[in-house]
């Protein structure tokens, strides 16, 4: 079983970084569109996507913040951080089978509120710039180390 490790507020430096990836599938598409209402048929009807200048659907702006959310969750600083803002500017679509990688990296600790400033940006699997932001976190204080979560599978029909 895998396990999740955080950085608590004192092993935290600024210039630390790192990465979170995934790919997105057609149906992270509808589950996001389930989950966030938003029916757009940019992201759902292929004929409709075909007459836009991206030819095909995309994601949803938001998947690529929510990649961001995952990272600092699970990533830097880990479990038991909590999320406070995020400023993000979207460069470039993601289309179904894009990778994208999450970059996080420590640019301001301040520690006696706990407060942690991350550089964000996210590429897809050619190199291209996706989304850039940043994002502010409360840091956990104590060090964690738990089993990653079993989802269920989620079937579409």
């Amino acid at each position: 079983m895998s396990q999740l490790e955080n950085f608590p507020i004192t092993e935290l430096s600024v210039g630390l970084t790192k990465t979170y990836s995934k790919t997105l599938t057609e149906k992270d598409v509808i589950l996001f569109a389930v989950c966030s209402g938003d029916f757009n048929p940019v992201h759902l009807d292929k004929a409709y996507a075909a007459t836009t200048p991206f030819g095909e659907p995309i994601a949803h702006g938001m998947w690529t913040g929510a990649l961001i959310s995952a990272a600092i969750a699970t990533q830097l600083p880990g479990p038991g951080s909590v999320y406070r803002g995020q400023t993000l500017t979207f460069k470039h679509p993601v289309k179904i089978g894009d990778t994208v990688t999450v970059t996080l990296k420590v640019s301001e600790i301040k520690e006696r509120v706990k407060i942690v400033t991350l550089e964000c940006e996210a590429h897809n699997q050619d190199g291209k710039l996706i989304a850039k932001g940043i994002a502010e976190v409360i840091a956990p204080t104590e060090k964690q180390v738990i089993a990653t979560p079993v989802l269920p599978e989620i079937n579409i029909k």
